[in-house]
């Protein structure tokens, strides 16, 4: 970049951002370049240098981003004496060394406690005190406290460790107060993530205040002068402003949700550019995942009942207290949970305490002290003798025991990790801002699903540079248009195992897996483990056997129709009841389902807002899993997928567990919150979730016979995760020889192997002899931020979710079966439940067993991709 023309294109580019009322975008590498240049140069006024000097120590992203490695390397030399700068002494720049967080500045850092500069070596000292992700420069400082022959570095050395063992950097921050003034911001009824991070907009997420200004766009009509006027009202009455909903968070594990509330109301962190923390919200139901992301951001979640609030009402939160007081009458009371989150909210988020405590307790072992004090002890559950549950099994061995108990607080072994691309950017960021260059996680998977069939510039950006940033630190990247991450990310599951991934859906159909945001999913990709309190689990049992006609997306429907059926769910948001919000659903007696048709019952534990879901399987279907994903596995190395170490190495483990099939089952005597059984012979007829809410369940007849449910069908779609290749083919059979589809229809395979195969075997003439439209394969109009049904249509989908505007504006989405799918693709319609019993086994017929033939690379002679 031209030199004399830098400052001017800079102003030029944050004048634009300006106008959008949004700071500059932190400085890249060239421009990160160009102001050192500028700040070491003679020709340049006093005036241009402090702009620089200002834009150096403000607006370079901290960790281990590109033009965190410049800058540490300027100001490190300036720290050793190298070279010299007018605008920073030696101390000065040890101490904006000092609020880089972690990676590039700690070795110069390290290199200044040795310096002959007390005054350089004093800073650095105050630097490293409040320096957390040091990872194994804390080695470094051990051995150099214990250094004999330099008395004053092994002083500032033991001066270091000491403080991190008193927790110095904990203290130093403000306890969270007993009382806090706040100004509601109501949205009633339930906010669900999308209307927080709109899918439309998914490829600005990891640019958090443009991404910010999408915020309740597609949920409230004026929402702009909406927030400016409780900015204002919370201005005016020296408040905070606080997020309040009936039911909050629902829907996709979007940190994007949480980070544009906490960049509304939240507060500015010093030194890192466009990222805040802080901030409030307050529901009668906060949906777990999104919970969890408020605690990892510093946001305080509370859930209270918030029928007494108002919008524009100014009101005093008591979190020790439990209060929330307006007008000086407590209007609803609330207990915080965990015990622990009055220390996260201090120490910035959840994940910085809980990386800060490490520390602190790795420095008191050194100096020979015992576990601190200082900080709140998670509160364990009561001893008891009962037996443990399937998911508390599976995260005891994670934890190196036998079982946890529901409550429990453990950091159990992430050992697969996923992301996919419309969060992928942010996960990416909060991994540089963990100051990692390598993923300490056995298996962490990138995906390109969410993008693929209609990337815009910003995505395409994404999918060349993103691949290479994973896998140099150990991680896996799939393709473009390979289809769909849980599809993938499953075939690398192994059985009885804990995992997380950045998408709500990443649901293992074996071991189990506890959905996260993307600051979750970087910290058990670089740490190899995650937090977690245990949650209860409600237990499904299915018995009997499946009537004809009948699929495994009615049982998937059955859940939430039978809990309602027992009193534990309800649909109204106000009051909601949701007996499966926040626990792991378990399912048991449909042991030997292929592995393929267990994953549409955990994916849709999702719908159900459940923390996570364990399906209880034989090992036959497991193993036969497994050997077909050694195939891929091979495969895939064999036509150059990275890290190829990776993936031979999850193949020779996978090998290793079928020499020794072992799988951990449930005790007899597990407790559950609630026991839900399912007679499958008393399911007679399909059962789909209506407009538009996955909770709101009918069967068809039902339906038919509800005036006020919409019966014609505009548009069908086959696709998403909920999808295998059985679907597919079942489609094929039913419009086989039927003509065009009279509905504008859909078809989107979840993975490029399912496309090529449903290919070679014909099917795909047939799609095109009903006039299908046929997408790449991906997420497709289950996402949303891609191609979008027509306006207002009538839409039944095999998608995983039916949220408002989310396939296209003002549709009125069914979910359901493929199989129902094709019969509302042939007629238009609903059909009724005779016309469906009679279609359905009539087409499919002797071909069932062709039909629901599960891909078995294997056995496919010469298999590749």
């Amino acid at each position: 970049m031209n030199l004399e023309h830098f400052i001017a294109k800079y102003n030029e580019l944050a004048n634009e951002r300006k106008s959008q009322a949004i700071p500059p975008l932190a400085l890249d590498v060239s421009q990160t370049t160009s102001a050192i240049e500028i700040l070491n140069s003679s020709k340049f006024s006093d005036g241009d240098k402090d702009f620089c000097k200002d834009l150096l120590v403000n607006r370079v992203n901290p960790g281990v981003d590109d033009s965190a490695k410049i800058k540490a390397e300027f100001l490190g030399k300036i720290a050793k004496g190298e070279i010299k700068c007018d605008k920073f002494a030696p101390q000065e720049a040890v101490k904006y060394l000092g609020t880089m967080l972690g990676g590039y500045n700690v070795p110069y850092l390290l290199e200044s406690l040795s310096s002959s500069n007390d005054e350089v070596a004093a800073e650095a000292v105050r630097a490293l005190k409040h320096t957390l992700l040091v990872y194994d420069a804390f080695e470094k400082i051990a051995d150099m406290s214990k250094d004999s022959k330099d008395s004053k570095v092994a002083s500032r050395a033991k001066e270091i460790i000491e403080s991190w063992a008193n927790a110095e950097w904990f203290l130093a921050k403000k306890e969270l107060p007993k009382e806090i003034k706040l100004a509601v911001l109501k949205i009633d009824g339930e906010t669900n993530t999308d209307d927080l991070s709109p899918a439309s907009d998914a490829f600005t997420r990891s640019d958090i205040p443009l991404h910010a200004k999408a915020m309740l766009k597609s949920r409230v009509d004026n929402y702009e002068s909406r927030l400016d006027s409780i900015k204002k009202i919370a201005a005016q009455n020296d408040a905070h402003v606080v997020y309040v909903g009936d039911v909050v968070g629902t829907g996709s594990s979007r940190k994007s949700a949480c980070n544009s509330i906490v960049w509304h109301f939240g507060d500015s962190i010093p030194y890192i550019p466009n990222k805040k923390s802080g901030g409030f919200v307050i529901g009668s139901i906060i949906a777990p995942i999104f919970f969890a992301t408020c605690e990892d951001s510093g946001c305080l979640p509370v859930v209270a009942n918030v029928d007494k609030l108002k919008e524009g009402d100014i009101i005093i939160l008591k979190p020790h207290d439990g209060q929330i007081v307006k007008n000086g009458e407590v209007v609803s009371t609330f207990t915080l949970s965990p015990n622990t989150i009055f220390d996260e909210i201090r120490a910035g988020g959840r994940i910085p305490l809980i990386i800060g405590r490490g520390l602190t307790n790795k420095a008191r072992k050194f100096l020979g002290l015992g576990e601190s004090e200082i900080f709140a002890k998670p509160k364990q559950p009561a001893q008891s003798n009962k037996g443990y549950t399937l998911a508390q099994k599976m995260v005891g061995v994670a934890c190196g025991k036998e079982g946890v108990r529901a409550g429990e607080y453990c950091e159990p072994k992430a050992t697969t990790v996923g992301s996919q691309d419309t969060t992928g950017a942010m996960t990416r960021d909060e991994v540089k801002e963990l100051a990692s260059l390598s993923y300490s996680a056995d298996f962490v998977m990138q995906s390109f699903c969410h993008t693929a069939a209609y990337p815009k510039p910003a995505d395409i950006s994404l999918q060349a540079t993103l691949p290479n940033f994973m896998t140099t630190r150990g991680g896996v990247a799939l393709r473009p248009k390979d289809g769909v991450i849980h599809s993938w990310l499953n075939r690398f599951c192994l059985p009885d195992t804990v995992g997380t991934g950045g998408d709500s859906h990443t649901r293992f159909p074996i071991g189990i897996s506890f959905p996260a945001g993307s600051g979750l999913v970087a910290f058990a990709a670089v740490t190899g483990s995650m937090p977690l309190n245990m949650p209860e689990s409600v237990l499904v049992r299915f018995k009997g056997k499946m009537n004809p006609g009948i699929t495994l997306r009615d049982l998937v429907n059955a859940i939430p129709y039978y809990a309602i059926k027992k009193g534990l769910l309800t649909v109204p948001k106000q009051n909601k009841k949701n007996i499966f919000s926040g626990k792991v659903l378990e399912i048991e007696g449909l042991e030997d389902i292929k592995v393929e048709q267990a994953f549409e019952l955990s994916d849709a534990s999702a719908e159900r807002s459940a923390a996570a879901c364990t399906i209880a399987l034989n090992k036959e279907p497991i193993i036969e899993y497994l050997e077909s994903n050694i195939a891929l596995i091979e495969a895939m190395i064999k036509d150059g997928y990275q890290n190829a170490e990776t993936l031979a190495r999850r193949a020779k483990r996978m090998r290793e567990w079928i020499n020794n099939p072992v799988l951990l089952k449930a005790d007899k005597d597990a407790e559950y919150a609630a026991v839900i059984e399912i007679d499958l012979s008393e399911i007679k007829e399909p059962i789909l979730a209506c407009p538009n809410d996955p909770d709101d369940v009918a069967t068809l007849g039902e339906i038919l016979a509800d005036s006020k449910r919409p019966k014609h069908i505009d548009e069908v779609f086959i696709g998403s995760c909920m999808t295998n290749i059985g679907h597919f083919r079942a489609f094929g059979e039913i419009m086989k020889n039927e003509g065009q589809s009279a509905t504008r229809t859909w078809l989107v395979p979840p993975t490029k192997m399912d496309s090529k195969k449903l290919s070679d075997e014909g099917y795909f003439s047939l799609f095109g002899a009903a006039g299908a439209r046929i997408e790449v394969p991906g997420c497709s109009l289950c996402m949303g931020n891609q191609a979008r049904v027509k306006d207002n249509a009538v839409v039944f989908s095999t998608s995983t979710r039916n949220f408002d505007n989310r396939m296209g504006k003002g549709a009125q989405v069914y979910l359901g079966s493929a199989e129902l799918g094709a019969v509302c693709a042939k007629l238009g319609r609903l059909p009724s439940v005779e016309e469906y019993l009679q279609i359905v086994p009539q087409k499919l017929g002797e071909n069932t067993s062709k039909v629901y033939r599960y891909l078995e690379f294997d056995k496919i002679k010469d298999f590749a991709l």
